[in-house]
């Protein structure tokens, strides 16, 4: 039995521009729905949405026959979650609210096996080495791990070059809303100063090699930061799509 390949991982190396839908539904039916949907990658957004780890685990199980890749923005930068997603067959983290090269250089360990990382070992236990059916798991499986960092913090931009410069690190990600509300612009991911510093910061991640990405949901901005550098953009949310759905077919239809 071979190893899973990472189509993020994938998409990093070829250098191809992606665009992907965060799924916000703890539901395999709508995990399906967004991996059927000819999106480049789905994100199980385990740190808003009321996932949990079993839940993470039946939407990742549902995702993995289709075309797109598929991602886990896990809760927190805890090692021991971590280690569990990688556990379960996560192969590709985003991780929240990264701030300096020393929080990036630790995350990097929690998703490395000894002895360059802490990541404990318990591939018996393990989907992602298919309960040891994988014989050379462990010659191959940091090659299909796909780091990447979430900079949303005044903190965080002001050491986004030297988070970029830690190896190990595949992808670097901007979140305007967190961005807007460090910058105590809080629900102004638009307002141009907030723009300019997500601008700036993609150029950076950018020059340092590392794969740029952005929450980017209108078509302006969408624009404006592929521009700026961004090849790893989010243009949309599943919860998002069906409120607003539901509302215009509500107003629609005149029901109150």
């Amino acid at each position: 039995m071979e190893i899973r390949k990472n189509k993020i991982k994938a998409f990093f190396r070829e250098g191809k521009s992606t665009v992907g839908i965060f799924n916000g539904i703890p539901e395999t039916y709508a995990a399906e729905i967004c991996a059927g949907s000819g999106f480049d990658w789905v994100l199980i957004d385990g740190e808003h949405a009321p996932f949990n780890l079993n839940s993470i685990l039946h939407n990742h199980q549902a995702m993995v026959g289709h075309d797109s890749g598929i991602i886990v923005r896990a809760p927190s930068k805890d090692p021991i979650f971590i280690k569990q997603l990688l556990d379960i067959g996560v192969q590709s983290l985003l991780i929240p609210v990264v701030e300096t090269a020393e929080e990036a250089r630790d995350l990097v360990k929690a998703v490395t096996y000894p002895p360059n990382g802490i990541r404990g070992v318990g591939s018996a236990l393990s989907r992602a080495a298919q309960w040891k059916r994988v014989p050379d798991y462990f010659d191959k499986v940091q090659d299909e791990i796909c780091l990447i960092l979430q900079v949303e913090t005044v903190k965080g931009m002001e050491n986004i070059e030297s988070i970029c410069a830690v190896d190990g690190v595949d992808s670097v990600f901007i979140g305007p809303a967190d961005l807007a509300a460090s910058m105590d612009m809080i629900g102004k991911p638009m307002d141009d100063a907030v723009r300019s510093e997500v601008r700036r910061g993609l150029k950076i991640i950018k020059e340092s090699g590392k794969v740029a990405g952005v929450m980017a949901v209108k078509d302006s901005t969408i624009g404006e930061y592929r521009e700026a550098g961004a090849t790893f953009i989010a243009v949309g949310v599943d919860l998002i799509l069906l409120a607003k759905a539901a509302s215009d077919l509500a107003q629609q239809y005149h029901i109150k």
